[in-house]
Parts: structure tokens; sequence; C-alpha cells
């Protein structure tokens, strides 16, 4: 089965290059293309794609507030963000937000194919620039532990193998249980370290004090 994929982005040949893109993808189906935030809180929740790439500057309601507001109602929606800035303070709004992701527009066509195949399955796809500065971030930032010392001793071996980029699937591998005990074991793990997202809990995991 094709991944489903919805669009916002506001500029018109953009937004219909992505649709082409899209199209041209044998793994991949457009479900619909919206021009701005409020169109998307009405479409994407009745689309119900599996991932959603969200342009971050958006008239209106920002791509962070949009992408905040699809997790509400659609908290298994994986979101890419798409975007012309580097700045790390919109990074990290995306990332509380919800997005699992954060892509420089100008990436090459077949980098932005691959990035929604690998956040389908688990990944947490970065424009190179992006990850620096996520890096740079957690090596600042030391999180308080805390938040760490509520994990339970399988949950923190998780959280551990996904920080090493280590997939869903590949976590049940390595520590002999089911794709869906994964799932259950992060789902806990968003609410004790409060996020909303795998690769806020993994900036989050890295950066903690040791």
């Amino acid at each position: 089965m094709p991944i489903t994929v919805s669009i916002v982005e506001d500029n018109h040949g953009t937004r219909e290059s992505l649709v082409a893109l899209l199209g041209r993808a044998s793994g991949l189906r457009c479900l619909g293309a919206y021009a701005s935030g409020e169109e998307a809180l009405l479409g994407i929740p009745r689309d119900k794609p599996e991932v959603a790439l969200v342009d971050i500057n958006l008239p209106g309601m920002s791509g962070i507030e949009c992408v905040a507001k699809l997790k509400v109602q659609l908290p298994a929606l994986e979101v890419l963000m798409l975007t012309t800035y580097e700045e790390s303070d919109l990074i990290f709004h995306s990332l509380r937000a919800g997005a699992s992701g954060y892509l420089l527009k100008n990436m090459p066509p077949a980098e932005l194919i691959q990035a929604v195949e690998s956040v389908h399955i688990g990944g947490a796809p970065m424009s190179m620039q992006i990850a620096r500065k996520v890096v740079h971030h957690f090596h600042q930032i030391k999180q308080p532990s805390s938040d760490m010392e509520k994990l339970t001793k399988r949950e923190q071996e998780i959280l551990a193998l996904l920080a090493k980029g280590y997939l869903y699937k590949e976590i049940g591998e390595n520590l002999g249980i089911s794709l869906s005990t994964v799932r259950a074991h992060l789902h806990a793990v968003y609410e004790k370290l409060h996020v909303q997202s795998r690769t806020e809990a993994v900036v989050k995991f890295l950066g903690r004090d040791d």
C-alpha cells in the first residue's frame, strides 16, 4: 500500500511541484494539497493521511500552530516541516508542536521522498544543516534529569535505541518485543517527558544531566 501524504504550502508553484513529485513516486499517494493552515485543519482530518508536509511560514495561522492543532485531532500523523529557515527557535517550536522531521525546501527531490518514507517507518529525517543545529542545542542546554527518572528501564532502553537512529521495527527486534509494544512504551515516554514527538523526546534524552 502506498504511503498517503497531504501537503500544506501557500506558494502555488511549490505546492504544485510537491504534488507532481509525489505523483511520480510509486510508493506515495497525495491525498490533498492546501494553501493555508485553516484549509488544512478542515481537510486533513477528513483525508487522514499518514504523513503531512507542512510549510512553516504560512499566511494567517502559522505552520507550527497548524501542526499543533492537527496533532490533537490526529495523534498518529507524522509531520515533516518544510522551510527555507534554519533558525533554532523555529526548529524547536516545530518539534514541540509535534513535528517528526524538519527539512529545507532546497533539498534534492529524491531526498524528500526518502524523508517521507523514513518518517513513515519511525525515522526522524532532518536536513544536514538542521541536524547540526539540533546537536548543538542539546550540547548547550542540559535538561533536568527528574523527568528521565520517571522512565522505566525498558522505556529508557527504547529511548536510547531511538537516539541511536533505530527504527521502531529494529527496536522491537533488538529487544525481543512486538512493534505494538514499542509504540505503547513510546506513548508512555511522551507523556512522562511532556513531549509530542519522538524527535523532541530524543533531544530531551540526549540533553539530560548525567
